[in-house]
C-alpha cells in the first residue's frame, strides 16, 4: 500500500508506516496543483495531511481510499467529494486536546496579567512595574466555555484548578453531563457571555457554527472582560469582536483569526497587528511534541487497520468501505 504524506509529520510516524509494510512517500512541501499532480501521478491509496487544502479535484481520477488529516478539524478536505468518490476521510480526535487546552490557559493569563507588554518592555530596558502590578486574577471568577468536545473537556480540570467556576454552552452536552463535570449548563450563548469574565471557545467549524459569536454575544459580554479563541477563526465575528475591544475594554488572546497567514513564514499586516489589547499567536495550538507524537501514533494505527480490514477508525465523511 503506498502512503503519500504532504505535510511535515513526525519521524516515528514515517517509521511506524514502513513497519506495517506500506511504502511511504514522504513529501510535506505539496500543496494546490502541484499536489493534485502529484496524487494522480503517485497512485497513492492513501493521503496524509495537517493543514492542507485537499479539493474534489485532487481526488478526481486518483486512486485515493483514504485521506487521513493528521488532526481533529477537517474542514480542508471536501468530505463531500470524497464520499461521491468512495473515498473515507478519517482524522485523529482527541490527540492534541491537552496542548491546545494548555495554550488556551497561556492566553487567559496572558490577557489577565499583561505578560507579553511585561517583556517587550524590559526587553526595550523599561521598568514600569506601576502599570503592570494591575491585574484582576482568575481566582473566584467564572469562564465560560463555548463548545464541549475533547478540548473543552479538557479544559474544565485546568479551569477547577485556578478556583473557577465553569459555565458551559453545548448542543453536544447534557443536563447530566453537566451535573457529573460539576459545571453549569446555560441556555443560551447570550447568557454565557452576560455570566462570564473569561470566555474560551472551542466549538469545531461546521455550518451551524459559522459566525456563531456575533454582536449579539458581544454586546452581552462583560465590559473588561477576557476573550479566547483557539478554535477556528470563522466561527468569530471578527467586526464585531473588534467592536466590542473598542467600546467595552474587553482584552482577547487569538490563536486563529481572520486572514492569518497560510504560510509557515510570512508577513501579516491585518487589524490585530498593533491593537494593545489583543494578543495573538500563530495558530500554534496543536504544536507541542507531545501532541503532534499522539497524533502521529494515531495515524499508523489507522492505516494498519485500514490496510488489515478495509476499513479505517474515525471515519467522518459516512463512507464504510474504499471503492472498488
Amino acid at each position: 500500500m503506498r502512503v503519500l504524506v504532504a505535510d511535515k509529520f513526525e519521524k516515528s510516524g514515517l517509521e511506524g508506516l514502513g513497519e506495517i509494510g506500506t511504502e511511504v512517500l514522504y513529501e510535506p512541501d505539496l500543496k494546490d496543483d502541484s499536489l493534485g499532480e502529484r496524487i494522480k501521478a503517485s497512485g497513492a491509496e492513501v493521503l496524509v495531511v495537517r493543514g492542507t487544502k485537499v479539493t474534489g479535484e485532487m481526488m478526481e481520477g486518483s486512486k485515493l481510499k483514504l485521506i487521513i488529516r493528521a488532526g481533529a478539524g477537517y474542514n480542508t478536505i471536501d468530505t463531500a467529494t470524497g464520499s461521491k468518490l468512495g473515498i473515507m476521510v478519517s482524522n485523529c480526535p482527541g490527540k492534541n486536546s491537552q496542548a491546545v487546552a494548555e495554550l488556551a490557559f497561556g492566553l487567559i493569563l496572558a490577557c489577565d496579567r499583561r505578560i507579553p507588554d511585561n517583556v517587550s518592555q524590559l526587553r526595550e530596558g523599561r521598568w514600569n512595574k506601576k502599570e503592570f502590578s494591575k491585574a484582576q486574577g482568575l481566582y473566584g471568577r467564572t469562564i465560560g466555555l463555548v463548545g464541549m468536545g475533547w478540548i473543552g473537556k479538557e479544559m474544565i480540570p485546568r479551569a477547577k484548578a485556578f478556583g473557577l467556576t465553569v459555565l458551559v454552552y453545548s448542543g453536544f452536552f447534557s443536563p447530566e453531563d453537566a451535573v457529573e463535570a460539576e459545571v453549569e449548563k446555560v441556555d443560551t450563548l447570550e447568557e454565557l457571555a452576560a455570566r462570564s469574565d473569561i470566555v474560551s471557545v472551542h466549538t469545531s467549524l461546521r455550518p451551524d457554527t459559522r459566525g456563531l459569536l456575533g454582536e449579539a454575544f458581544f454586546n452581552a459580554m462583560r465590559p473588561g472582560a477576557i476573550f479566547v479563541n483557539t478554535s477556528r477563526a470563522e466561527v468569530v465575528d471578527q467586526s464585531a469582536l473588534l467592536k466590542a475591544i473598542d467600546e467595552k475594554g474587553i482584552r482577547a488572546g487569538l490563536d486563529v483569526f481572520d486572514d492569518e497567514p497560510a504560510v509557515a513564514e510570512g508577513s501579516y499586516e491585518g487589524p490585530l497587528k498593533t491593537n494593545e489589547k489583543i494578543y495573538c499567536t500563530h495558530h500554534i495550538g496543536a504544536s507541542t511534541d507531545q501532541a503532534q507524537e499522539a497524533v502521529a501514533s494515531e495515524v499508523v494505527r489507522i492505516v494498519s487497520s485500514f490496510q488489515s480490514t478495509g476499513h479505517a477508525p474515525n471515519v467522518v465523511n459516512g463512507v464504510l468501505v474504499p471503492s472498488a
